[in-house]
Formats: structure tokens, sequence, C-alpha cells
């Protein structure tokens, strides 16, 4: 077997969003994959059965069941803009039944199958979209402008509900604010979804949920009070679930349920942050089946999914090292996908048991009752043989123990040279499992590097005192957290520590700006996404008052790298997105700037029209090149080798 090469991001095939079917025989998913040619990333809509070949259906995204399966809706483009359409199972060609101006986002079902409700963006306001690209943009609040959609002009997103039967559609709500998904109420009267719509919702973060009439026009009931914010919102059923932050704006997503009484945070007894699924952010949204509640949380770097029944604890669903990204549930059955070591996901069902063990039966780790689980596709990368990583526990100089995980080639010769390379948010983390965006580490693994990851205070998966340890002290609580484990490598004669370099991608590319100027010990230092001023950055980010008020709430001169860059003689290759209205690219121009001012060795390198996440999903030609240009970077100034 081969190790795996960079041209096998065109070979990797990723499935997501799974929803079964409402008998629960067979999951229709999402795949993506990375086509050269046309420099673009291909979704198609495919169906996987136990004891079936997996079969694509339609080119697509966001496939959902009629409640009688006989119906797929799905989104695929008409004219450059998604659009719903309508796939009969019993054959035939996928119909469009949509034609929303500026695109119409995923389709949610009524519980009769007579409609499907929509969120979809209209052009409002002064020197709007709709008045041409040229036009001024007049902005008066702070969240006129968004990652991955640019300045907003004026653009709101708002429900619809389209009747099937008619093909008629109706705009639902209306104002200016921002919708998320909607959920059908049971006898399908009502949706709720999440929205923020206070007047100083860009000074004061916030979200509630609300409920309006599906049928007839009305004004949004708020639903939940001012100390909950709320970021989803879902009908279960009978059940009203609600998922938000209680008591701050920073700190673990809690699951809460509508009851007689008002709502009641759900008790998961886990300490443990709810997943509900975003970029970067493996999870999903809750499901109920039967009298259990099943939703994601993250711990120890991966993110499990749980099953809750009354009265007792979360328990974990699935064991083993997996990251779990998308649940669906009927029939007694979960659809979910998974990551593994040897994976970046495939798509599994799994058949739920009662929730009490019978005597003599077995269970998981968890202790919970053993599903019966059957894996629906593969898509491992054939004949490719991956390296693994180790879960490790190192101790920071103050007594905090820090996981970590190690990955590299251990019939190689040591000591040799290490990548710390750090993960964003400040509140991801890493896992061990496949990682088909950070190809550069399988890479770099078969020519004798180890790479370590590792999970510093702030990072998810350990607890909210560990998730909100870092809050006001960025670069100042965390560093220590980072250079521990490579130290206790360096005493294990596992890296050599005169070829030591550092990456890392937004809060990763910060630290990594952060380490090359106050510690000198890297040989080479790549920034990706960086942050090199938090006093600029609080003022050009689309969530930079956020940030300033919640997260690195202080001194922001003391916790920004520019302070130090006097220190610096780090070789740095700085990778930015052009586009990027997180981090903008500002912050990365002045790292770039004040490196070439002290003639430190530097390259800037823009990626046109990428914005922050184009690492994850952005065109597949610069993802290729972000990693072929890491290991060239740290061939040229670590090893002496370039490629």
């Amino acid at each position: 077997m081969s190790h795996l090469v960079l041209d096998d991001l065109y070979r990797l095939a990723v499935p997501s969003d799974p929803q079964v079917r409402p008998d629960g025989g067979a999951v229709a998913y999402t795949l993506t994959t990375a086509v050269r040619d046309s420099d673009e990333n291909r979704t198609e809509i495919w169906l996987a059965a136990p004891g079936a070949e997996p079969r694509r259906l339609a080119a697509g995204s966001a496939a959902r069941w009629a409640p009688d399966g006989r119906t797929l809706a799905l989104l695929r483009p008409v004219d450059g803009r998604s659009q719903i359409h309508l796939l009969p199972m019993d054959g035939g060609e996928p119909v469009a039944v949509t034609s929303a101006k500026l695109g119409a986002g995923a389709p949610v079902w009524s519980p009769d199958g007579s409609r499907v409700a929509f969120a979809a963006l209209v052009g409002t306001g002064e020197g709007g979209a709709m008045a041409g690209p040229d036009a001024p943009v007049v902005a008066r609040r702070l969240d006129h402008k968004a990652d991955g959609a640019g300045l907003l002009r004026g653009l709101t997103r708002h429900l619809f509900v389209l009747d099937v039967t008619s093909g008629e559609t109706a705009q639902v709500t209306e104002g200016d604010f921002q919708v998320g998904e909607p959920s059908w109420s049971p006898d399908g009267t009502r949706l709720a979804f999440a929205a923020a719509m206070d007047d100083d919702r860009d000074l004061v973060p916030g979200g509630a949920a609300y409920a309006v009439d599906a049928v007839k026009e009305a004004v949004p009931e708020r639903l939940t009070d001012p100390d909950l914010i709320c970021v989803g919102v879902w009908w279960l059923g009978e059940r009203l679930v609600a998922a938000g932050l209680k008591g701050g704006v920073v700190g673990h997503t809690r699951l809460f349920d509508l009851g007689s009484g008002g709502w009641a945070e759900v008790e998961t007894e886990l300490d443990r942050n709810v997943m509900t699924g975003a970029p970067g952010y493996p999870g999903g949204t809750p499901a109920q089946a039967g009298d259990e509640l099943l939703f994601c949380a993250r711990d120890g770097g991966s993110t499990h999914l749980y099953r809750l029944a009354e009265g007792e604890p979360g328990e974990r669903l699935v064991p083993g090292e997996v990251n779990i990204s998308g649940i669906s549930a009927a029939a007694g059955v979960v659809a979910y996908v998974a990551a593994t070591p040897y994976s970046a996901g495939d798509v599994y069902l799994a058949t739920l048991r009662p929730t009490k063990v019978a005597s003599g039966e077995m269970s998981d780790i968890s202790g919970a009752p053993a599903p019966d689980i059957s894996r629906l596709t593969t898509y491992d990368l054939n004949e490719v043989e991956l390296f693994t990583a180790h879960r490790r526990t190192f101790t920071a100089p103050d007594g905090t123990r820090i996981e970590g995980f190690v990955l590299r080639d251990d019939t190689r010769q040591t000591p040799g040279p290490l990548l710390l390379d750090i993960h964003g948010g400040p509140h991801n983390a890493w896992s061990p499992v496949f990682d088909g965006v950070h190809l550069y580490h399988q890479l770099l693994a078969a020519q004798g590097w180890t790479v370590l990851t590792v999970n510093p205070r702030a990072s998810d998966g350990y607890g909210e005192d560990f998730f909100t340890a870092s809050i006001g002290a960025w670069g100042l609580a965390d560093a220590q957290d980072l250079l521990a484990p490579v130290d206790a490598l360096i005493a294990e004669n596992v890296a050599d520590p005169d070829r030591l370099a550092v990456t890392g991608y937004s809060y990763g590319g910060y630290m990594s700006c952060w380490l090359s100027a106050t510690t000198g010990r890297f040989r080479a230092a790549v920034p990706g996404g960086c942050v090199s001023d938090l006093t600029s950055l609080s003022g050009t980010s689309d969530l930079g008052l956020l940030m300033k008020d919640h997260e690195y709430a202080g001194d922001l001169t003391a916790q920004s790298p520019i302070t130090h860059v006097a220190n610096v003689t780090t070789p740095t290759l700085i990778l930015h997105g052009q586009d990027d209205d997180r981090c903008p690219v500002g912050q990365a121009e002045q790292w770039f700037t004040a490196l070439r001012e002290r003639r430190v060795p530097v390259e800037l390198v823009r990626y046109p029209g990428a914005s922050h996440l184009f690492i994850l999903s952005g065109r597949p030609s610069h993802r290729y090149d972000y990693n072929e240009r890491i290991i060239a970077w740290l061939e040229q100034w670590v090893t002496g080798s370039p490629s």
C-alpha cells in the first residue's frame, strides 16, 4: 500500500446531511467531491440501504423526504441560484418548484406533506442587492456584512411556504432581521425559528425562538426569555426543543424544553457542549426517537452521538474514535455520518434498542444498550495507508492537564522534525480521526515528521470551565498549553528541538504569530487566516465587537502579536483568503509589512474570492495550493530540502 499524496484531494468523497426515509429502510445523503477540471466542489444526492450498493439519485444537496417517503425535495441550481426540486422516487427527473429571485434554502416538509417551508433571501433596504453591485452600500449597524456573503446590501432572510399542489409560494415573515431554519408544529399550523430581532442586536449579542402562523398573515410570537440566547429551535413531535446559551455569550450550548412551566434545561449530566452542526464544527440537529432525545455533544475533542431518556443521564450511542456530523431518526433507527481514523466520513444506520438492558445482554462502553449498526457506505481511500493519531495527555506548567494527538510514522528514526498545528476557534478542537482538510499532516508524516495537534484551554470537549479559561488572556493563558507538549516530545527524543515549525488557522493563525513573536523556538511559521492586531480586528471583523467584548476582553495591546513583532526572526509564510470578513486580510497585511520591514524572510499568499472558510469548502485548486505551500515552506526552512 502507498501513502497518501496530495492528488488524493480529488479522490476524496465526503458524505453529509444523512436523511433517513420515514420507514427507516434507506438513507438519502449529500456526497461532495472536488472536481479538478472545473475547479468546483460537486454535490450529489445518493441513496444507501442495508445490503445494497449506494446509488446516485441526482445532482443537488439538502435532500428531505416527504412524510410518505415517495418524494425527495432537494436543492439544485437554476441559472446559478439554488431552487427546490421534487424528485419522485418511482422514477423521473427532479422538477423545480420554486423560483426565488436570490435562491431558496433547504426544504422542510409539513407533517401532512402538502407544503414545504424554506428560508430565502429577499432584497430590501437602501442600496440593496437588487439595485446592482455598483450601488452605494449604506450601513447603520455593524451586522451589515458576513463572512462568506460579504456586504449584505440590505438582504434579509425570511420564511416562505410552498403549496405543493398549486405551486403557489407565500412569504411568511418580513422585516429587518434574519431567520434561522424553520420547523413545523405537529399540527402543521405554525413554524418555529430562531432569530435576533432586537434593534441593538449588533451591539448586544442575542437571539430568541419565535413561532409564526404558517396559514395566515401574523406577527411572529417570541417564545423564549431574554436570558436565553437561542441558536436553534425544533418541534420534535409534540416536543419543542431549543438550543442556546444561558448566563453569558461565551459558554456551552445547552438544550431546553418548553413545558407547561416554561423553558427548562434538558439535564444531560455531561458538562459538554451541544453541537448542532456548522462548517468546521461537526454535529447535528437534535432528533426524537420514541421517548428518547438524540443529540450531539463534543467530548475529548470528538463529536459524539448521545441518547437521553427521561430521568437518565446522556449516554453515548456510538463507541470508538468517531466524529459525528449529521443525524436523523425515524421508525426506530438513526442515520448518521461518522469520520474515523481511516475515513473522512461514511453513512451508518443504527437500530435503536430499548433503554433498559435485559439481563445478560451486552451494552456498549458507555453502559447504554448497544445499537445494531450497519455501515452503508465505504468511502475509504482504497490502497492508501493512513497514519493514525495517538491520544496523549500532557501537563502544562500550572498543572492543567492538556490533551493532544501525535501523528507520525513510528518506524522512522528519531528525533525528527516536528510541526505544531493549532486549531481555530478558539473553541474548536482537534480529533484523532482522518482529516481530509489538513492533508499535509499525512504527507509530512510520510516524510518523517511528527505532527502534534493540541487542544489547549478554550478548546471544546473538556468542560465549560476549560472552554472559558482563556477569556481575556489570549496568548497569555494558552501558550503554555501548546509549548509543554512540544517540550515533552523533545524530552522523549521524538522531536528535534532544532527542527520545530508552527502553523494554524484563524485563532491558530493568531497563535502561530504569537509563538513566533514570543518564543523564537520555531524554524518556520505558517499562519493561515491569521490575526495579528486585536485592536484593528475589533473594528473590521464581522464579529469584531463580539470578540472584543466577550473573547479577548481586556488589554488588547498585551494580547496582540503585533506588539511583540520586533522579536520575530522566524521565516514566515502567510496564507489568507482575499474576501475573508472574519479575520480580514488586513491582519495578514499588517504582519507581512511588519516582518518585511524588519527583513524577516516572509511571503504573503492571497487567495482571490476566498472567504475565511476556504480551506474547508473553497475552490479545490486553492485548497490544494494551501497544502502544497505549507509542505514546501517547511522543507525549505526546516529540513533544508525544498521541493
